[in-house]
């Protein structure tokens, strides 16, 4: 299929333009002798032609067909060649790409290869010569990256770079650590589906906590402070716990003369300071918060449990000073001195041993607008437990000192316990201000119908929180005891309402700033990429984004056949990201999947993906959820996309997901920018643009190579107006190749 070469539309034109003059010219000649002759003479010259006439159509056929041949082999020696290396060239100067061209062809053609060849030569020189002087004058700058670049790598903090878009710009190794173990498959991506340039850190944080910290940095800017810096404690969707430091990344002032000595003239320092983006510092305090509630349990458990054990010793000690106590009973009371004193040793050991394997923190209580705790507590109950939770209502002015995670997780833990042991299938919240005091305020946790016993509101304040298989070890009252509030349980007969009522701490009322000015929503956007601070486009449409803005993620399949309609599957699938033209080979998938079903031998050679290397991996359904994930937000990029598009579309409704994204072929694209090559096969193509084809028949190794051969191909397409992604994909279903259907 790839290797088939439509025929250039011109000779047709050229042969049907040859096949209607030849006919013109002999019906002209046919008429010049008729005319010449006598009507006698006109009948019988019509009678021996008209007998003949078959011979003559075919003498006519017979030289058209030599004329055709003749067209196609001057095609061939003067026009195809031509053709091909003006397409060859124009790689050769609208890209880096370096190599020979083949002189084909007449000699004129050979000689202008030859030209361009010395001519590519010439500019290699000059571009290794200017390369050496800016690798010599930017010889400091690098310098500095590379002490930026160490001092990121050495930070035991985790640090992420952000624009104001909330896409990724930095980040260090510690991060991506960090971010693999919050990824809910590890094996799968390795927490590429969360971290990545150009990727939105909302897909692990609230977009609120993060507007709400901007608004505090934004505040101590104007109030000058000369660091601000903010801090929130979320919980993320795989339910780690993250305490989140953000300092402001500020915009450069604009260019003006007349700077002093601090690098800034007086018109600079005058302009108002602007937020170009945002530095996270990230620390996961999960186990610190489960060691504080272990470390409190333990002291709980020591001096109650040691209560009794003193009791009974100090019993014991005051009948041993009776001086006329029997013997057998004196021996009765010093064995029960000796027990409770060898069970409170045996106590106080193990309670030290466990105490000295906890890591001891305090946990930060954070300001934070009531109704965005409101907001984000009834989204988490919808979602966890698929309860309908009622219109909720807060004051839009009160403020809370809480952390909200906790308060989270027992508003959840309650809510649960309604709806498995009492049938409750609708709550609302409301949060106000309480009349014990200016400095509390009210979090009620409100349904309708069933009331509880004081034995069982007791019971559940002190069970440790547990939602399905989730398990917390702290209790509501810790929680409660945490915030130096209080817990109780109301009712209201007249409506045949009751409510847990949260008593908390509230802050002092912040400025509520417009948060569109600092957090931009539904932009469409190795470690170092700056150019990303720029604003990316967000009202236009999607096909009318520059492919220059989007991001992209290249990917490619190994299956066990060429039909997936009749049952051929998935067995690998590999992808790596492009973004600002760059291939980011760090953030890949490469994963083997188990297809369920026999790998053919014919084509073990072809992929070298053998049935033992496949048993115990991941089945499809497995895997293209992280797939998903990590291509959310981007285009999708395949050479011969139709195969592997229509793979990934039949395991759309058996796994819920849908592959809508928008997808470009390196195959089309191709036969856009070089209608005239013979083929457009990979290999081919990568070997057009000095691609290095390496792991071929892999899909990793497909999939990069398909990367570097897109990379190169969008100047082309530029250079061709082609701009946009609505203007790529319609240039590419005009090509002879987009008619192929799997």
């Amino acid at each position: 299929m790839a290797s088939h070469k439509p025929t250039d539309k011109r000779l047709w034109w050229l042969l049907g333009v040859a096949a209607a003059v030849s006919v013109l010219w002999l019906l002209f000649t046919l008429w010049l002798i008729g005319a010449s002759l006598e009507a006698d003479e006109r009948a019988t010259v019509w009678a021996l032609v008209g007998e003949r006439l078959l011979l003559v159509c075919l003498t006519w056929g017979a030289g058209m067909g030599v004329i055709a041949w003749g067209l196609k082999r001057w095609f061939e020696h003067w026009i195809t060649p031509s053709v091909q290396l003006a397409e060859e060239a124009q790689v050769l100067l609208r890209t880096d790409v370096v190599r020979e061209l083949r002189p084909k062809g007449n000699t004129e053609t050979k000689e202008l290869a030859k030209l361009f060849n010395q001519l590519v030569a010439q500019r290699e020189e000059l571009r290794h010569q200017m390369q050496a002087k800016v690798r010599a004058a930017a010889h400091d700058i690098e310098q500095e990256k590379s002490r930026l670049a160490a001092l990121m790598s050495e930070l035991t903090q985790s640090v992420v770079v952000c624009n104001l878009d909330g896409r990724i710009l930095l980040y260090n190794q510690r991060a991506r650590m960090q971010f693999r173990a919050l990824s809910p498959t590890p094996q799968l991506a390795g927490g590429a589906e969360l971290i990545g340039l150009g990727r939105s850190i909302y897909a692990v944080f609230d977009r609120k906590l993060v507007a709400h910290a901007l608004e505090s940095v934004q505040q101590r800017l104007q109030r000058g402070a000369a660091q601000p810096t903010a801090q929130f404690v979320t919980s993320t969707r795989a339910g780690q716990l993250l305490r989140v430091q953000m300092t402001p990344v500020r915009s450069a002032p604009a260019d003006d003369a007349g700077a002093d000595a601090s690098g800034f003239s007086p018109s600079q320092l005058a302009q108002p300071l602007r937020l170009a983006g945002f530095v996270l510092m990230l620390d996961n305090i999960t186990r610190e918060f489960e060691a504080e509630a272990v470390r409190e349990r333990l002291v709980l458990g020591l001096t109650e449990g040691s209560r009794a054990a003193l009791a009974n010793m100090r019993a014991a000690v005051e009948m041993l000073d009776y001086p006329d106590l029997e013997p057998a009973l004196r021996e009765r009371f010093l064995t029960v001195v000796r027990d409770e004193v060898q069970a409170l040793s045996a106590r106080v050991q193990r309670s030290s041993s466990e105490a000295a394997a906890v890591f001891q923190s305090r946990w930060p209580l954070e300001d934070m607008l009531g109704s965005d705790l409101l907001s984000a507590a009834g989204r988490r109950i919808e979602e966890t437990l698929g309860i309908a939770l009622n219109q909720s209502e807060a004051d839009p002015n009160l403020w809370l000192r809480i952390e909200s995670f906790s308060i989270m997780q027992a508003l959840l833990f309650l809510a649960a316990r309604l709806r498995d042991e009492f049938a409750i299938r609708h709550f609302s919240l409301r949060l106000r201000p309480s009349s014990q005091g200016a400095d509390k305020a009210e979090l009620d946790l409100i349904w309708s119908g069933a009331t509880l016993s004081t034995e069982t509101v007791m019971s559940w304040e002190i069970d440790p929180m547990r939602i399905g298989a989730e398990a917390s070890a702290l209790s509501v009252r810790e929680v409660v005891d945490r915030h130096g509030g209080a817990f109780w349980l109301e009712r209201d007969r007249a409506s045949n309402q009751a409510w847990f009522r949260f008593l908390l701490p509230t802050a002092a009322a912040q400025e509520q700033l417009d948060g569109a000015n600092f957090v931009r929503s539904d932009s469409r956007p190795e470690f170092y990429d700056f150019d990303l601070f720029r604003v990316s486009p967000r009202s236009q449409a999607l096909d009318d984004v520059r492919l220059a803005d989007l991001s992209f993620t290249v990917f490619d399949t190994e299956t066990t056949g060429l039909n997936p309609a009749e049952g051929d599957e998935i067995i690998q699938i590999g992808a790596v990201r492009v973004l600002n033209g760059k291939l980011l080979r760090h953030e890949c998938i490469d994963q083997l999947v188990d297809p369920r079903r026999e790998i053919p031998p014919a084509s073990i050679p072809i992929h070298g993906i053998s049935p033992d290397m496949v048993l115990g991996q991941p089945d499809i359904f497995a895997v293209l959820p992280a797939f998903h994930a990590f291509a959310y937000d981007t285009v999708l990029v395949a050479h011969n996309a139709a195969f592997d598009m229509r793979f990934l579309q039949l395991k759309e409704q058996p796994s819920g997901l849908v592959f809508d994204h928008p997808v470009l072929d390196t195959l089309l694209l191709s036969a856009v920018v070089h209608p005239g090559q013979d083929t457009h096969r990979l290999e081919a193509i990568a070997e057009r643009f000095g691609v290095t084809v390496i792991g071929r028949h892999t899909a990793l190794g497909d999939a990069i190579v398909t990367a570097e051969i897109f990379v190169r191909l969008l100047p082309l397409l530029a250079e061709k107006g082609i701009h946009t992604l609505g203007q790529a994909r319609a240039a590419a279903q005009q090509t002879f190749y987009a008619r192929i259907k799997y």
